[in-house]
């Protein structure tokens, strides 16, 4: 089961949401994905369009203003599965409906964080061996932080394209819920001395993400933890870089507003918010990644989040207790604490395969985590490929 939805019959990339829409968050009983007679609406659930943030009232109704990037969604509440995507393309819609299914509550649950697929025809085995180690492990779900794909920033449409639905394909078959944020290598087309795509095409940039797995930031709670998927590549011009956008940021501020004081937050996202990776790897000013752009005549880091302070200034009006992120290719824990705020930002390896930096190799691998009363613990390192009994 994917727990991201499939745009694939859509035929244009999504547009923002230019008039109010009307839906209902239901709990759906049987979980047909239609609502019965008898089916009641669910109340306080949490539904955004990445801009607004909303609250179903007594009979679960709500009612989203204008903006966002064309797609809508549910924070998936405590207690509750999608039945089918999470979100929906606004299109046209006038009226929506997301049908929830009770699931049994626990404090008690793991879940696997894996990053960088890169998934082509060559690599496609490496993901296949991602689905049976995960699906062995039995999670309540699986993180993928980015990097999904093999490229879609400086190839053609039909390439970009192509890695997609493969991706779609090959993560279909998986038994664990999934859940999904955008990479760099998401962006299609942006370098455009390369792709030769048009801004004015309707997937260029982030849309292409859009068009095939809805919102590229949205948040869902389990077993009393508050998850909150982020996007933090942003685009200047021809290159990408870490940055976490002011839409962004302001919808994060609105959507940590619903979250209880002390329930524990973790972000999922691509580039992250710190590493000391690029010390071990040294400085590049060469493309196609140097370490440093400027952005606005400002000069940052490109393979961090370059407004991390800000974004973390919100985070921390909550229990901001695990950050994950990928990018770096290899696996990193680091921790801070700020104003009585303990914080781990803990980067995973990469899928496609093991990294060399400098005559060191970094495995190919996930992490295991086991959470316990909204405790998360210090994680397992599992290899990709390595059978369990030979594990430590």
């Amino acid at each position: 089961m994917i727990l991201f939805g499939l745009a694939l019959c859509a035929t244009t990339a999504a547009r923002a949401q230019q008039a109010a829409i009307t839906g209902v968050v239901f709990v759906d009983a049987n979980a047909n994905g239609i609502r019965d007679p008898g089916e009641m609406g669910l109340p306080g659930a949490v539904v955004s369009n990445q801009d607004a943030v909303v609250i179903t009232d007594a009979s679960g109704a709500f009612r989203l203003p204008p903006g966002g990037y064309g797609v809508a969604f549910v924070s998936v509440p405590d207690g509750y599965r999608a039945v089918g995507p999470f979100w929906r393309s606004v299109g046209a819609a006038s009226s929506l409906a997301f049908p929830l299914a009770p699931v049994a509550r626990t404090n008690e649950f793991t879940f696997v964080h894996a990053s960088d697929t890169h998934i082509a025809p060559a690599s496609v085995e490496r993901t296949r061996r991602l689905r049976t180690l995960v699906d062995s492990l039995r999670p309540s779900f699986l993180l993928i932080t980015g990097d999904l794909v093999r490229d879609a920033l400086r190839v053609t449409e039909a390439e970009a394209t192509s890695y997609y639905e493969l991706f779609i394909r090959e993560t279909a078959l998986f038994k664990t819920p999934l859940w999904t944020v955008p990479g760099n290598h998401e962006n299609f087309g942006i370098e455009r001395h390369l792709s030769l795509v048009s801004p004015t095409h309707p997937l260029y940039g982030k849309r292409m993400y859009r068009h095939y797995f809805g919102p590229d930031y949205y948040s869902f709670t389990r077993g009393g933890v508050h998850f909150v998927g982020l996007n933090t590549v942003d685009i200047d011009d021809l290159w990408y870089y870490g940055h976490v956008d002011s839409l962004q940021v302001a919808w994060l501020e609105r959507d940590l507003a619903q979250v209880p004081t002390g329930m524990p937050v973790v972000t999922f996202d691509h580039i992250p918010f710190f590493s000391s990776f690029e010390a071990l790897s040294g400085f590049r000013d060469g493309q196609p990644a140097p370490t440093l752009i400027t952005v606005n005549g400002k000069t940052v880091f490109r393979h961090t989040v370059s407004n991390a302070t800000e974004v973390l200034a919100v985070l921390r009006r909550r229990r901001h207790v695990l950050a994950l992120g990928g990018h770096i290719h290899a696996v990193e824990h680091l921790e801070f604490e700020t104003e009585g705020v303990r914080t781990r930002f803990n980067q995973s390896s990469a899928i496609v395969a093991p990294t060399d930096v400098g005559g060191i190799r970094f495995p190919s691998g996930i992490t295991l985590y086991t959470v316990r009363g909204g405790e998360i613990d210090a994680g397992r390192f599992i290899p990709l490929g390595v059978p369990e009994s030979k594990r430590p």
